[in-house]
Parts: structure tokens; C-alpha cells; sequence
């Protein structure tokens, strides 16, 4: 069952490009909650059995068993994410509830992980938390603006080196010249020629909006079946 907690922000990460990473430390252990799922988050103060403020959803970012600090990452794009980059610094007082969501990987079949900017933290503490002799086959595909916002690549290479089934691209659409980054947003032409048989995998689909819409209907026509394209839905 979601419960609702009290947080002080105690780091926070000014990635460049209104990209932030905040780490939050909960008064009591959060809830058990599952790699994919999300939370809550509420600027405005709380007592217990008033209605819940004004909040938006982010996903954790942070592992399941990190449950005395959680991160989550944001992209400023509105009002609410306007009035965080202005409000949260450490000591800054907060309130969640979580956890919400099903977006979680089915570890009994082949998946291809489709992130774009900040949705990579729908999929990290699954890539964090992926054990070497993990069965079935990841193909990720991690975009981002330029090859600096590619702010969890270094938790992607750690799982790279534990775990041979997992495979990555990396993408950025400016500044991609001299690295190993591909030039461009991520692609389903590319997608299809670099999985071996792009039918018979799982795709989890998490970024904007118009990045979901484009996938759902290019992997439709494609003939992957609609229980095989997953999207992280909540924006």
C-alpha cells in the first residue's frame, strides 16, 4: 500500500541544461517498492489526514534497497518543475507518497529499453541492480541531448561490465562528434537492424511524450503485438 512521508532533501546534483538530480532522505524507511515504480512528490507542507497538495510523479531512480535515500531526476518542463529548480536545496523539507506503477520488466523474456532524457530513471535501479548470470537478453537505447546528459551512462558501463546480456547504445543529438555516442535521437530503423530478432523481444518505452507516441505507432506497424510494447505513461 502507498504511504505517504515526510523527506528533507539533502543533495542535489545541477546536471546543466535545467537537469537535476535530487536525493531524498525519507524520517522512516520508505516502503518496499519495485524497480520501475514511482512516487509523489509534493513542494507544499502536509499533516497527516488533509488532502494531499499539489504533486507531480517521478520515477526512483534509486535502487529498492536504498530505501533510507531516494533520487529521483527531473527535466524542468512546467510550472511545478519550475517552482522545484527555484524551492529544493539540501535542508528543504518535502512530502511523498509511493509506491505507484507497473512498469516493471518481466525478467522471463528478451527486452529492448527505449530512454529518452530523463526517462532513463524508469530503468535505472533495474540496470543497477542486474546480476551477472541475468538469463535473457537487454538492448537499451539511451538518448539525450547532448553526450553530457547522458547522466546515468556510467551506472549503464558499471552493469555493462557485471552482466553479458546487457547490451547498450548511446545517442545524443548535438555535440555527438568525436565520442562514441551516435549522432541523432534514437531511431526504430536503427532499433530493428541492431536487435537479432526485433519480433520476439519486449519494449519499454520511457521519455517525452511525442518520443512514446512515435515508438508505439512505428513498433504497431512493424507487427509487434500491442501486450509487447510497454510505456511509462504516467506524464
Amino acid at each position: 500500500m502507498p504511504q505517504k512521508i515526510h523527506c528533507k532533501v539533502v543533495d542535489l546534483i545541477d546536471h546543466g541544461e535545467h537537469v537535476y538530480s535530487v536525493f531524498l532522505k525519507p524520517d522512516s524507511l520508505a516502503p518496499r517498492f519495485s524497480a520501475g515504480q514511482f512516487l509523489h512528490l509534493a513542494l507544499d507542507s502536509y499533516s497527516l489526514g488533509d488532502f494531499w497538495p499539489d504533486s507531480r510523479v517521478f520515477s526512483i531512480a534509486s535502487a529498492p534497497a536504498e530505501r533510507s535515500l531516494l533520487r529521483i531526476t527531473y527535466a524542468v518542463k512546467g510550472q511545478f518543475t519550475t517552482r522545484m529548480e527555484s524551492e529544493l536545496r539540501p535542508g528543504r523539507e518535502v512530502w511523498i507518497k509511493m509506491p505507484y506503477g507497473d512498469f516493471i520488466i518481466n525478467p522471463e523474456s528478451d527486452v529492448c529499453l527505449l530512454a529518452g532524457g530523463t526517462g532513463i530513471t524508469a530503468f535505472t535501479a533495474f540496470i543497477g541492480g542486474l546480476p551477472a548470470e541475468y538469463r535473457h537478453q537487454i538492448h537499451l537505447f539511451y538518448g539525450a541531448r547532448r553526450p553530457d546528459l547522458l547522466i546515468y551512462r556510467l551506472l549503464v558501463e558499471t552493469a555493462l561490465q557485471c552482466c553479458p546480456n546487457l547490451h547498450s547504445t548511446f545517442l545524443a543529438e548535438e555535440s555527438a562528434e568525436g565520442t562514441d555516442c551516435i549522432s541523432g535521437r534514437i531511431d526504430l530503423n536503427l532499433v530493428w537492424k541492431s536487435i537479432p530478432d526485433p519480433l520476439a523481444v519486449t519494449y519499454y518505452i520511457a521519455g517525452p511524450p511525442e518520443m512514446i507516441r512515435i515508438f508505439t505507432q512505428g513498433l504497431s506497424q512493424r507487427g509487434v503485438p500491442t501486450n509487447c510494447i510497454i510505456i511509462d505513461a504516467w506524464e
